[in-house]
């Protein structure tokens, strides 16, 4: 019995990127059911179609494909999905795998490669961008080594650590969110646990303790 070809919902905000993922795709196995230019479209499009796979890129215009990626699987856990990104940065692949994603891969990818790698999710495992596991497994060394990001020694997560570091700098949880590819909420949850975790009332008090204890330069 022949296998029939994967379903796939595109959600991406450039109309030009998904007419030419459709075209690199075409002949071989899999089918493009439906597409979406951004997170609303896409929940609409996955609920309505059911694809097996729903690829998307990280940003999707003012919204995250991130909150996309949590927003379906809150309705279902078992939904596969796909980021389809030009973001080569460990930090997003953290956080979409955080948020449930089944792969990280770049647009770079040739037409075979993405088919393979779609597969292989289908199959039940992760697939991530080689040059991106790559440098995600000398991260791993350097933690193991003691080389902590700026914050870990006061508890702070890394992203937490992130956070703070923007918040240092000055820029408001709607810039922050806009640097880091997710929503507003989500920044708003870890400043708060900034806050906890540095025992401070506010961001004035957290900045506060990210200069005295040396944290940024």
């Amino acid at each position: 019995m022949v296998a029939r070809p994967l379903r796939l919902v595109l959600v991406d905000d450039h109309e030009m990127v998904r007419t030419g993922l459709k075209a690199m795709l075409a002949g071989l196995d899999v089918r493009v059911v439906g597409e979406a230019a951004d997170a609303e479209g896409g929940v609409r499009a996955a609920v309505d179609l059911n694809p097996d796979i729903v690829v998307t890129d990280v940003r999707l215009g003012r919204h995250s494909g991130l909150d996309l990626c949590r927003t379906l699987l809150a309705r279902d856990a078992a939904r596969r999905i796909v980021m389809l990104t030009v973001y080569d940065d460990e930090q997003y692949l953290f956080q979409a795998l955080r948020a449930g994603a089944r792969g990280y891969l770049l647009k770079q990818i040739d037409g075979e490669e993405l088919v393979r790698q779609l597969h292989r999710v289908q199959d039940g495992e992760i697939a991530v961008d080689a040059t991106l596991a790559g440098r995600v497994a000398a991260s791993a060394a350097r933690i193991d080594a003691g080389e902590f990001w700026p914050g870990a020694r006061l508890g702070l997560t890394q992203r937490e650590s992130e956070v703070l570091g923007l918040i240092v700098a000055g820029l408001s949880n709607g810039a922050i969110a806009g640097r880091l590819i997710v929503g507003e909420e989500t920044v708003k949850s870890h400043v708060r646990a900034v806050y906890r975790k540095l025992e401070v009332p506010d961001r004035a008090g957290a900045v506060a303790v990210a200069l005295r204890e040396g944290l940024f330069r």
